[in-house]
């Protein structure tokens, strides 16, 4: 069974919809004890990074993540479940994420004429060493929609990187943990074939 954290955020039946087409039950819930007691954690999520935050915070969420985390279960984060894995995030003020990487979240910074957020399909690069988790394919085009992006200050937990105004962190990598800043359950043929073979990696 999967388990899909509810903090409030948008996208939760469209991931279980997404998981299930791959074979996998899902279920999404809000209870830190059920959390807890999970083998697998997804962790999506849209909307702004502070808000985020005090979500997952004010339903006592936060400490049963970072325990599945260090005891390196598997985890899947999506979109805003990337950016929380961070120490920090900017928008509208400067937030402490759940510092499990070291880096920020901050805005774009792109060249005159292009737009924010950056909303549309993308061609993902993987690296060679994606870990535990199989990696997708190189020119495998993914769905994004976000006007922040992830900071590693260590590279090597950077598990793929995509272009728009320059190169960001597209997905990060460490034990069984794995994130991806765009989002396989919109991403149609190549995001059900990342998303079955994270599953598949429990």
């Amino acid at each position: 069974m999967i388990t899909i954290i509810d903090y409030g955020s948008g996208n939760l039946r469209s991931v279980q919809k997404a998981v299930e087409r791959v074979g996998r039950e899902a279920r999404i819930t809000d209870d830190p004890n059920v959390v807890a007691e999970s083998r697998f954690l997804v962790l999506p999520g849209v909307g702004a990074f502070g808000d985020a935050i005090r979500a997952l915070s004010a339903r006592g969420l936060v400490d049963p993540i970072l325990a599945h985390i260090r005891a390196d279960r598997p985890f899947l984060g999506i979109c805003m479940g990337l950016q929380l894995l961070f120490e920090q995030g900017v928008e509208g003020g400067r937030h402490p994420g759940l510092g499990v990487f070291e880096g920020d979240v901050t805005r774009f910074e792109l060249p005159r004429g292009m737009k924010i957020p950056h909303m549309g399909w993308n061609q993902v690069s993987w690296r060679k060493d994606g870990g535990a988790v199989p990696l997708g394919r190189d020119g495998d085009h993914f769905y994004f929609v976000h006007s922040y992006v992830a900071r590693p200050r260590d590279a090597s937990v950077i598990a793929a990187t995509s272009d728009y105004g320059g190169p960001f962190c597209a997905a990060v990598s460490r034990g069984r943990l794995f994130a991806t800043q765009f989002h396989p359950e919109k991403s149609q043929s190549a995001g059900m074939r990342l998303l079955d073979a994270c599953l598949r990696s429990d």
